[in-house]
């Protein structure tokens, strides 16, 4: 036989001892980044390849409890978890115990971890929970969110924040009490194409901005549904679709609006607008000279978009606003002659990347990139909205001279 091992040669005591304590390391916990690094496939002068995804062990992963299993829960939200680097659902909390249990079966999570909304306060008794994402109708989140503080948990809560400036301060200050953080799910403040196109404005690549203009519309069922009652979402394309518009004007340009003025039209007869508005229309004016104009509506075509004015060129995203498929386009003419740029749209899950980046400042100790103050500002600045449409005035707001002044550390940028 020649030299070597034979089929039935133990392996020498080195390669024995080298393999169990392969063995120990693979069964031992993580205790730092995992990650890998592979070999370039491409030459210098081709696209780079993505790298690898290298997320999180599982046990090292942000537990979130998901709270309110509708449409966006289903078809998003538990979808993203996929596609997380440091999050993981480990609860969920419905009104609907058959549907909760086939959705808990589906992801993997324990029925000892399923809840209604009456034992939603026994979340503080499960350790797998860090974080609560609340999906529930607007006029749930003040009180989930406490209930969720005094469980000891972190929140992430949807927007609208709440309906009101009181409720929104009660959330931030019962969070502060408990000694954990709040943020509100403002996903294209994390979302890569939108984020650009921030830098560009910030940077004045082509100049000081002068004129916005935001849409964003949509054509709502006729069906009665909670985003039609008053008591539940506090009003109606406003706070739900127009809020985009608001939220996005203020992380482009960084600052804070000191007037708005503000017209409201609902159609007569129709019955989804019986207690809520249809359509607004409000003007924003802010320190630096800017003025964005934005348009909101439940009952026309669907419409998502934004485009921003600067002084030797523009900026216009359309789509801007859905969960998939955004596009960016830059012109300008640097030379007298115009030159279109369509950047790449990295397909990042915009779910995916707010809960990853909630879950780095839970790990870091870091202030959310939208904690509770940046919904706050949102709902002020909605609730003169409201006042200017019936005043048929415009309304002044409290001069803040700080830029990015309610937001804290931003997401890390995904290319």
């Amino acid at each position: 036989m020649p030299a070597g091992r034979g089929c039935g040669q133990q392996a020498p005591p080195i390669a024995a001892s080298e393999a169990h304590q392969a063995a120990e390391a693979a069964a031992a916990p993580a205790t730092g980044p995992l990650d890998i690094k592979l070999p370039l496939l491409e030459a210098p002068t081709d696209p780079k390849g993505a790298e690898p995804f290298n997320p999180d062990a599982p046990d090292r992963r942000v537990g979130y409890a998901l709270v309110g299993l509708g449409h966006l829960t289903l078809n998003e939200i538990l979808p993203a978890f996929g596609k997380s680097k440091h999050a993981r659902p480990v609860a969920l909390v419905s009104g609907d115990a058959d549907k909760m249990a086939k959705v808990a079966k589906q992801y993997g999570i324990k029925p000892s971890s399923c809840y209604s909304y009456q034992t939603y306060d026994k979340l503080k008794d499960n350790p797998e929970v860090e974080m609560i994402y609340i999906v529930l109708p607007n006029s749930m989140h003040h009180e989930f969110t406490l209930r969720g503080a005094k469980a000891g948990k972190h929140i992430l809560c949807e927007k609208p924040m709440t309906n009101s400036v009181k409720e929104c301060e009660e959330m931030i200050e019962a969070c502060k009490k408990a000694g954990k953080k709040l943020t509100i799910a403002y996903r294209i403040q994390c979302e890569p194409l939108n984020r650009a196109a921030m830098k560009q404005v910030r940077a004045k690549t082509y100049g000081a901005t002068k004129m916005l203009q935001m849409m964003n519309t949509q054509n709502q069922a006729h069906d009665q549904q909670w985003r039609h009652k008053k008591a539940l979402a506090g009003g109606g394309s406003l706070p739900d679709v127009g809020l985009y518009c608001l939220n996005t004007t203020r992380f482009l340009l960084g600052e804070e609006p000191t007037e708005v003025s503000a017209q409201i039209y609902s159609t007569p007869g129709d019955d989804r607008f019986k207690e809520i508005e249809e359509n607004v229309s409000f003007t924003l004016r802010f320190p630096s000279g800017a003025i964005s104009q934005c348009m909101t509506g439940y009952g026309s075509f669907n419409n998502k978009s934004y485009t921003v004015y600067a002084e030797t060129g523009s900026i216009k995203m359309d789509p801007a606003f859905p969960y998939h498929g955004l596009h960016q386009e830059r012109i300008h003419a640097p030379d007298g002659q115009q030159v279109k740029e369509t950047p790449n749209d990295p397909q990042k899950d915009q779910f995916a990347l707010e809960m990853d980046h909630m879950a780095e400042c839970v790990r870091q100790n870091k202030t959310p990139c939208t904690p509770g103050e940046e919904g706050l500002q949102d709902q002020r600045i909605m609730e003169a909205i409201y006042l200017s449409a019936k005043e048929n005035r415009p309304v002044q707001l409290p001069a803040v001279a700080k830029l990015d002044a309610f937001r804290g550390a931003a997401p890390k940028d995904e290319a």
